[in-house]
């Protein structure tokens, strides 16, 4: 779609963005609903933060996206924070409101639109295992929490991360924080189990947080890694037969419902889907080409 003197800007801040497969996937879907949008990304230093905020407001940017490493820190340049991204504790996503910015958070609510599209599994009344306290870790269980989930169990190898997790997810659901010790109990108990940490992540692909032996049907595993697609975790719990959900999606969902925030219009998340899975592919191929073995974010 050609850009011209009336095409509305969108971004990404963030350092580093040279990886971001965001402009790709957006791009495509602004294509594919016909709306004069360009999405670009910036390589955006702490220092330059304030500057940049101002700046898109400044340049007529309907929003923007955030990511490592600004994803708190921007909140002290928003107008107003939602409670999703107060309650997780940061903003991915942007949104112009007259000559306000508001911040709010799109990662646990994509994380739930995938699970249920994808999987079928409604989390009200279920108990879950959550393995990881990091900032995945905090938008997921807020968003299973929110949606229901009758007990969050935090699995981490530092125990008091855990358990300061837990304690915010307690005002809606209850939650306690758990070290690596007690994973084995924890699923066993639990009907879904949530991979949030980087383990299993191309090109160490061979790792995995859970012994097989632990796996059993009935248990639904959800590996928020997409590269690879089938992380070992899931290629374990396949051949145990428990249910898997992978990661790809809450990618895709948490883009679609930052892109309809923006536009207010449906996002084409099939058309965003493709593009991403199309982008992945290419790296492999680049990737084994050289004879190298690139992660992609």
């Amino acid at each position: 779609m050609e850009i011209t003197s009336h095409t509305t800007p969108v971004g990404l801040l963030g350092r580093p963005v040279a990886h971001s497969k965001s402009p790709q996937i957006m791009n495509a879907a602004f294509r594919e609903r016909n709306l004069p949008f360009v999405y670009l990304a910036f390589d955006v230093g702490e220092e330059e933060l304030a500057d940049a905020v101002a700046g898109m407001g400044a340049l007529g940017f309907r929003g923007f996206n955030v990511t490592i490493p600004h994803k708190v820190a921007v909140m002290d340049y928003l107008d107003e924070v939602e409670e999703a991204a107060e309650a997780i504790g940061a903003v991915n996503t942007v949104i112009r409101d007259g000559s306000r910015w508001v911040g709010t958070n799109t990662d646990g609510a994509g994380y739930i639109r995938s699970l249920m599209q994808e999987s079928g599994f409604d989390p009200k009344g279920e108990s879950v295992t959550l393995i990881g306290a990091g900032g995945a870790a905090r938008a997921v269980g807020y968003a299973l929490a929110r949606a229901g989930a009758n007990r969050v169990t935090v699995v981490n190898r530092t125990t008091s991360k855990a358990e300061e997790l837990a304690a915010r997810l307690s005002r809606w659901t209850r939650a306690e924080g758990a070290p690596p010790e007690r994973l084995e109990e924890a699923l066993k108990r639990s009907s879904l189990v949530v991979q949030t940490t980087s383990v299993g992540m191309h090109p160490q692909i061979n790792g995995s947080v859970i012994p097989e032996k632990w796996l059993r049907p009935g248990l639904l595993v959800s590996d928020l890694v997409y590269h690879p697609r089938e992380t070992r975790l899931l290629r374990d719990a396949r051949e145990a037969g428990a249910k898997t959900h992978e990661g790809l999606g809450m990618l895709v969902h948490q883009a679609a419902l930052a892109f309809e925030r923006w536009t207010g219009t449906e996002a084409p998340a099939d058309r965003m889907r493709n593009r991403l899975e199309a982008s992945l592919d290419t790296d492999s191929a680049v990737g084994h080409s050289n004879g190298q073995k690139e992660g992609a974010t």
